[in-house]
């Protein structure tokens, strides 16, 4: 059996004292000036995580009895933290449960907001236990031009399309910031004591606020780590406030449960574990961002088919050959090739994965046909979807987003 990390987490003084990277990696910005994008090898080093190794992945499908996800066969889950602990528990036949999150800042979500929630499925059908899913209202609030009112009805919006993700009602609970903090005294007094444990100079240097940022900026990242804490679900966990949790998030928002890890210990609560992907990327390249405000960064979940069609084939940057002859002597470049990227996230045929990128290094696959294979593999995925969310009512909404016991039973659960 493999032994549980003992890499620790880096401090906060020792990620933003080392030297500068090229590379910017915070929860509300992300560059790079290659056009690789972000350099992930030099990125955990940077936050002191552990890289997602075959040793892993094999204990993963030991410990389950099933294949690995693509996305971690394929390394966009690449990283983690006490994954070996979460497994831990499954061996011992301990529970644990799953967190992971939305800020609702658009009506339509974008291809790059369903990674995390289609690999949060995986992970619930496979271990089966429980999920909480916070849609940070509060969050979008506080850093866009929006409303109150506005973020929270976004945050209902966005719950619809989670929900089409075939999430099961009875083992999920949806909840906006907005909505339940006002309603639950455990989470409010349990976010009290994460603020009263982190100080002013800790919290700018984790996260960068400066003396013009709003107070309700400062306090959010309390808010964020809260859900990481079983104590702050009672109706699920029945008042436990030592059951492990386990967020798949993108490395990006790292930095809240570095700060969450760092005041576990003094909360008597255990430390989460995370497992981290890389970021998905815009059309126009690693280099770029997807935003919602731009709707030719990124495929949403709204597009139609010739939407799809036409954005692939007018904005998704080639990593081939400027010219036909050029392509077939030099090849392609996959690692830069958007396409190809988007492949490696929804293609779920490794064997035909293999041959595209064969066959387009060689420079015998032509970037059109690229492209319209990926075309073809992206109606189906978004029109199924788009299927399924036209069907969810507002009354299935309210009953994912109604603090409830789920189907799992903590009664006489002794840690």
């Amino acid at each position: 059996m493999a032994s549980t990390e003992q890499v620790p987490d880096k401090t906060t003084e020792q990620v933003t004292g080392e030297e500068e990277e090229e590379d910017e990696v915070t929860p509300w910005s992300v560059s790079s000036k290659s056009e690789k994008g972000i350099n992930y090898e030099r990125l955990i080093d940077k936050f002191g995580s552990s890289k997602i190794d075959s040793e892993l992945l094999a204990r993963i499908e030991k410990v389950t009895g099933k294949p690995v996800h693509h996305l971690l066969r394929r390394g966009i889950f690449f990283s983690h933290r006490e994954m070996h602990v979460i497994l831990d528990k499954v061996e011992k036949k301990q529970p644990f449960y799953l967190y992971t999150g939305r800020g609702p800042s658009s009506e339509a979500m974008h291809l790059g907001h369903l990674i995390p929630f289609i690999f949060t499925k995986w992970l619930q059908d496979t271990f089966d236990v429980p999920l909480v899913i916070q849609m940070t209202d509060d969050e979008k609030f506080l850093w866009k031009d929006l409303t109150i009112d506005e973020a929270n009805r976004l945050a209902h919006e966005n719950a619809k399309d989670i929900i089409a993700c075939g999430f099961d009602v009875n083992k999920t609970f949806i909840f906006s910031d907005v909505e339940y903090i006002s309603s639950s005294p455990e989470f409010y007094k349990l976010m009290c004591r994460i603020q009263k444990c982190v100080t002013y100079n800790q919290v700018k240097g984790i996260f960068g606020f400066t003396d013009s940022d709003c107070i309700g900026k400062i306090s959010f990242p309390a808010i964020q780590a809260t859900p990481s804490f079983s104590g702050a679900f009672p109706q699920i966990f029945g008042g436990h406030q030592k059951i492990h949790c386990l967020i798949p998030c993108a490395i990006d928002q790292d930095p809240y449960f570095r700060m969450t890890r760092d005041v576990a210990p003094r909360l008597n609560c255990e430390k989460p574990a995370l497992l981290h992907s890389t970021f998905f990327p815009a059309l126009q390249g690693a280099q770029s961002k997807m935003s919602a405000s731009d709707p030719t960064s990124s495929i949403f979940l709204t597009d139609s088919d010739k939407e799809i069609k036409d954005k692939i084939n007018k904005y998704a940057y080639s990593g081939g050959g400027s010219t036909v002859e050029e392509h077939k002597e030099k090849g392609g470049d996959c690692e830069v090739d958007v396409a190809f990227q988007y492949m490696k996230f929804f293609s779920e045929d490794d064997e035909r994965l293999a041959e595209i990128e064969k066959a387009y290094t060689k420079g015998e696959l032509l970037t059109g046909h690229l492209k319209k294979e990926l075309i073809g593999v992206l109606q189906k995925l978004i029109g199924e979807h788009r299927e399924r969310r036209a069907k969810v009512t507002k009354e299935e909404v309210d009953q994912f987003m109604t603090p409830r016991k789920l189907k799992f039973d903590y009664g006489g659960l002794k840690l």
